[in-house]
């Protein structure tokens, strides 16, 4: 391959690099509001559990009060029972204490609906709970490799630019030119061509005679659909076998 081609494959190689690494750097924000996004999701669904159990406690807070109320009358009824004179005044007290004591019952019941009810959403309390403390961890630990690759990417990309400047003030001009324009309407400017004769990226078969001056790797040659720069890559040599040594 002629020094100047090998130039530019160098060249792509950097670019590349250097695209990958923009890229990535600027997606980091997101990555660390996604870790953030995932952490607040898992802090609502605490918050909500712990708002249902509030719930179910103050409803619980005020059956028992209602349940109290109804014990009350039905205790009271009961006291005033031995001071009545006469049959009809009995049976109103009795329908009275029995009214009372169904609506206790009634109340005392809701109590232990909610009491269980309460249970089962203290136990989700929990599960939510431990579930926020490995979502934390988990983001602590993802917001740390995150910070790392990002020093790691911050270094690439200056290294690979310092490469790249120091590459471009050896090449000629013009094909840095060339090089850019291609780039900024294409993405790749440099690909190569694949050994049944097809351009790499645009997939469209080359005619033979522009294969053949890829082939040689000596000069600058562009694929005529999309106008990148063309080089090949010859394939491996043929492995061969290990001699056996026959018995005599």
């Amino acid at each position: 391959m002629s020094p100047e081609l090998e130039h530019l494959v160098t060249l792509q190689s950097l670019d590349s690099s250097i695209t990958d690494a923009r890229a990535r750097i600027l997606l980091h924000p997101q990555r660390l509001a996604d870790a953030d996004a995932r952490l607040t999701a898992s802090q609502e669904t605490v918050a909500a559990a712990k708002q249902r159990l509030k719930a179910n406690h103050e409803a619980r807070g005020a059956l028992e009060k209602d349940a109290a109320v109804f014990q009350g009358r039905v205790t009271k009824f009961k006291d005033q029972l031995a001071a009545v004179k006469t049959n009809r005044e009995f049976t109103a007290m009795q329908h009275e204490i029995e009214t009372a004591q169904k609506a206790l019952e009634v109340a005392e019941e809701k109590v232990i609906e909610r009491m269980v009810e309460g249970d089962a959403i203290a136990a989700d309390v929990k599960l939510a709970e431990a579930a926020l403390a490995r979502e934390r961890k988990e983001v602590e630990a993802e917001k740390a490799t995150l910070a790392e690759e990002l020093v790691t990417l911050e270094a690439a990309l200056a290294k690979a630019s310092d490469a790249r400047a120091t590459l471009v003030t050896g090449l000629e001009p013009g094909l840095v030119k060339l090089v850019e324009q291609v780039a900024r309407k294409r993405g790749v400017a440099i690909c190569h061509a694949t050994r049944d004769g097809l351009c790499s990226v645009c997939h469209v078969r080359l005619r033979p005679q522009v294969f053949q001056l890829v082939r040689a790797n000596d000069a600058i040659i562009q694929c005529d659909t999309c106008n990148r720069i063309l080089y090949y890559v010859p394939p491996p040599p043929p492995v061969e076998p290990p001699a056996t040594h026959g018995t005599p």
